[in-house]
Order: C-alpha cells, then structure tokens, then sequence
C-alpha cells in the first residue's frame, strides 16, 4: 500500500488512507473493491442517500462506510467522481479544495442531454469538471474500461502484456499520483497529457472500452480522430 504519512493539506498526493466516492454505480463500486483489497478505506455516496447502499457496504467490509455526497467530498483523502455528466452541478466544490480528483466520466447525450461545448468539440468532459472545481487537480482515468474489467484485468508490476489505461491532467504531480495508484490497482498507464487532450479515449475512440497493452494503448490513442471528423 502507498505510504500515508504525507502532509494533508498536499493535493496531489495519492497515497492517503480513504478514497471519497462521489457515485457509486458499477465504475465506483469496482474500484471501491479494487481499494478495500489493497488496504484502504472507502466512503460511498450516491444521489439516493446512505441508507440505499448498504448492501454495498455490507459486502466491502469494516473498511467501507456510506455517508452523503458532501461527507464523501470531504473525508475522503483522494475523491472518485463517477456520475452521469448531467449531474455534475451536484459535486460539491468547498469540500474539494485542495484535493485529487479522478474523474470517471462520460458524455452519453442521450442520457446526459446534449451539451453545446462538447457537441462543437471546444472543451471535454473533464475540464468542464475541472472549471467546476478550480481549487482541486482532476485527473481523468477510469472512464474508457468495463467496470467488470477493473478486478479481472489488473496483473502485477512487470507482467508481458500488462493492460494500460491513459491518464490526462493539467497537474503533472497529480498524474503521477495517480500513475502510482493504478499501478497498485493493476495496470500500467499511458500518460496522454493535459485534460484538453482527454477526448482521445472518450467515447467511440479506439481507446475506448478496448484492451492494450502500454504500446497498443498509445498506437490507440495516436488513431483518436475528433467527432467532426468521423
């Protein structure tokens, strides 16, 4: 498990002791499971309340508690926001000053509805979470794989052919901590730059929801074309 004796109030450390989850449908349970069996504790929230989780909880063990949205922003070291793009008014802002952010997010406009700055391609999703959330460090990770594949694809360090998974964000202290956490889930990573450059494994891009290795992943990433242009 990471070191957790790093100060606090330092917001691009990763190795913290309880990841906050803003969400807690198929990607933030698994990766609440991925974070139990290494060791960390857990607070879930969804939209519905505390009480509608404890099934989830029951099963995530002693390490795992539920609690509001705004006690998961809080409490939590490290903060998973996995939400439907539609809700992102409902992340709170105070809570998560200073803090890491992984961000898991998708636009489905059909669920969503559609968006006017991600319909003409002049932002991306996780800056628009980032804008939202201006003293904070988004990373945006987790979004381009099957919730079942986050605790049935993660090897050890060093395995030929490790799944990788890319990371974009504006802090490179940030993506580092989160470079090492997804190491210690069970992937490489692929470093895709800042989060403008997120919409290379958004939906419908060859990265999206495929399996590579860290070269396969970058040659994925390399093939990305803008909507516009599909």
């Amino acid at each position: 498990m990471l070191d957790m004796s790093e100060n606090r109030t330092n917001r691009t450390d990763a190795r913290r002791s309880t990841i906050g989850f803003i969400g807690s449908g198929h990607i933030g349970s698994q990766l609440a499971r991925l974070a139990v069996a290494r060791g960390y504790q857990v607070i879930m929230s969804n939209s519905r309340g505390p009480e509608t989780l404890a099934d989830l909880v029951g099963e995530l063990g002693d390490a795992a508690r539920a609690g509001t949205t705004e006690e998961a922003a809080r409490e939590g070291d490290v903060v998973v926001v996995t939400i439907p793009l539609k809700a992102l008014d409902a992340v709170p802002v105070e809570p998560l000053v200073g803090k890491l952010v992984l961000d898991t997010g998708n636009y489905y406009p059909q669920r969503d509805g559609q968006i006017a700055e991600l319909e003409d391609e002049s932002t991306t999703t996780s800056e628009l979470l980032q804008r939202r959330l201006p003293g904070s460090s988004v990373v945006k990770v987790f979004n381009n794989i099957g919730a079942a594949h986050l605790t049935a694809h993660g090897t050890p360090a060093g395995t030929p052919q490790r799944r990788a998974l890319p990371v974009a964000g504006d802090d490179s202290d940030a993506k580092q901590a989160v470079v090492e956490l997804l190491d210690e889930f069970g992937f490489d990573a692929v470093d895709v730059g800042p989060l403008a450059e997120g919409w290379r494994y958004q939906r419908d891009t060859p990265a999206y929801g495929t399996v590579h290795d860290a070269a396969g992943m970058r040659e994925a990433l390399a093939q990305a074309r803008r909507y516009a242009e599909m």
